[in-house]
C-alpha cells in the first residue's frame, strides 16, 4: 500500500448485492451510522425538550436584536443555513451563518450570537462565544454537556442548551438545529410551533422506516438513489432556497460518508454557469461518444458520467413571500430536467412534502442522508471512520 493510504479500505466498484443483505450491511457499518441516521426524529423530540428546559426567555428581555450570527463549522454551520432559510425573506433582522473563528467585526451589544458545536470544543464556536461575551452581545450556546462551550456560556451567564453526544456530528443535524430554531423563535424571528416539530419528527421517522436496511432496493428510496449514483459524478441542485440547503447537505454527506466528489448548490445560480457541466466531458459530450454496444466495463474510466439529483421544493403555496415567484422556480426545474434528458444525463428527483418549511426540509434531507451511507457501504467503506479526516486533524494540529 502506498504511503498515506494507511487505513484506507474498500473497493472502487459498488457491490449492489450487498445492499439487500441486512446482516452484511450491519457488519460493514460497525459504527452504526445507519442507526444514528434513523434517530433523526428522536433527535428532534429530545432537543426540543432540552431547549424547553433551558432559560431561553432571557433572550427576549432586551427586545429584537439588530442581527443574529450563528457560529459553527461543518454540520453545526449548516444549522445557520437552516435558520436563515426557515426564517425566510420576511425575517425582520439579518440571520448570518459564520464559519470562522471569532465573530464579524461589527458584532456588538445590539446583536445575538448563537454558538453551535456538537463536541462543545470546536475553535470556531468557542472563539465566537468568547468574542460575543467580550463585546457584550447576547449569547446562546448549543453543544455537548460538560464541555468547554458550556463553561464559556456559564461565565457569560448565557443560556446553554445541552445536546448529548449520541452520534457523530454529521449524523446530528437535527439535534443541533432544533435548539437554534427555538432560540430564534424566542427572539421572534421564526414561527416554529410544537405541531411543526412533531410533524417534522414524524416525517423523519417515516422516512427512516422507508429507508431501513431490511427494505429491499426496489422499495427503498435511499438504496435506489445510492445505486443510481454509483460510479457517477453527482450534481445536486436545489430548486429553492430551502431545497438548496438540502442540496448542500447532500453534498456534505456524499463527500464525508461515501467519499464521492460532488457539485452542489442552487439551481438558479447553476443556470448562470454550472449548468454547462451537462455539455461537458462527463455529460453530453461523453454520452454522444458512447458506444451503445460496448461492454460497460470496457475503458479506463469505466463509463464515469454525471448524475443529476434535483431537489424540488414547490413551496407551500403560490402566495408565499419568497425571493422569486414560485412559477419561476418550477419552470427552471422543469428546464434543467429537459436539458439533462436531451444530453442523456440521468436525473433523480426528490420532491418536498409537508405542511411547514421545517417538515419540507426534512423530507428533502432524510432519503439523501441514508443514500450517502448506502453508497459508502456498497463500496466497502465504513461511513463512520474517515481516515483522511482524522489525518487532516492530526497534521493541522501539529
Amino acid at each position: 500500500m502506498m504511503d498515506g493510504t494507511a487505513g484506507v479500505s474498500g473497493h472502487r466498484h459498488a457491490d449492489e448485492t450487498l445492499l439487500d443483505d441486512p446482516a452484511l450491511l450491519a457488519e460493514r457499518d460497525p459504527g452504526g451510522m445507519l442507526r444514528f441516521t434513523a434517530s433523526a426524529g428522536a433527535q428532534v423530540r429530545e432537543s426540543a425538550a432540552l431547549a424547553a428546559e433551558a432559560n431561553l426567555s432571557v433572550l427576549g428581555d432586551d427586545g429584537r436584536p439588530r442581527a443574529v450570527v450563528i457560529a459553527g463549522i461543518g454540520t453545526a454551520g449548516r444549522t445557520g443555513d437552516v435558520l436563515a432559510t426557515v426564517a425566510g425573506p420576511r425575517c425582520p433582522v439579518p440571520v448570518i451563518p459564520h464559519r470562522s473563528a471569532g465573530v464579524p467585526g461589527w458584532v456588538g451589544a445590539a446583536d445575538v450570537v448563537i454558538a453551535v458545536s456538537a463536541s462543545g470544543r470546536s475553535p470556531e464556536a468557542l472563539g465566537a462565544a468568547e468574542a460575543a461575551h467580550r463585546r457584550g452581545a447576547r449569547l446562546v450556546a448549543v453543544g455537548a454537556p460538560d464541555s468547554q462551550l458550556q463553561s464559556v456560556a456559564e461565565r457569560a451567564r448565557a443560556p446553554f442548551i445541552p445536546v448529548p453526544r449520541r452520534a457523530p456530528a454529521r449524523a446530528s443535524l437535527w439535534a443541533l438545529t432544533v435548539p437554534v430554531l427555538l432560540a430564534a423563535r424566542t427572539l421572534g424571528l421564526v414561527k416554529v410551533n410544537e405541531a411543526d416539530l412533531a410533524e417534522t419528527a414524524a416525517r423523519l421517522d417515516a422516512d427512516a422506516d422507508r429507508c431501513r436496511p431490511t427494505a429491499e432496493s426496489f422499495v427503498n428510496p435511499a438504496k435506489s438513489l445510492a445505486l443510481g449514483l454509483s460510479g457517477s459524478i453527482p450534481i445536486v441542485w436545489g430548486s429553492s432556497p430551502l431545497a438548496t440547503v438540502a442540496a448542500r447537505r447532500f453534498g456534505d454527506t456524499l463527500s464525508a460518508n461515501a467519499r464521492y466528489p460532488v457539485v452542489s448548490g442552487a439551481l438558479g445560480e447553476a443556470g448562470r454557469g454550472r449548468v454547462g457541466l451537462l455539455d461537458g466531458v462527463f455529460g453530453g459530450l461523453a454520452e454522444g461518444e458512447r458506444d451503445i454496444f460496448a461492454d460497460p466495463g470496457d475503458g479506463d474510466d469505466d463509463g464515469i458520467r454525471l448524475r443529476l439529483v434535483l431537489l424540488r421544493d414547490g413551496g407551500l403555496n403560490a402566495e408565499d413571500d419568497t425571493d422569486e415567484p414560485l412559477a419561476v422556480e418550477e419552470r427552471r426545474a422543469d428546464a434543467v430536467q429537459t436539458l439533462a434528458e436531451r444530453r442523456g444525463v440521468r436525473c433523480d428527483v426528490v420532491t418536498a412534502e409537508g405542511g411547514s418549511a421545517l417538515e419540507r426540509l426534512a423530507s428533502l434531507v432524510a432519503v439523501p442522508d441514508f443514500a450517502s451511507i448506502y453508497l459508502a457501504l456498497a463500496h466497502g467503506l465504513d461511513p463512520m471512520a474517515v481516515p483522511a479526516i482524522t489525518e487532516m486533524k492530526e497534521l493541522a494540529n501539529q
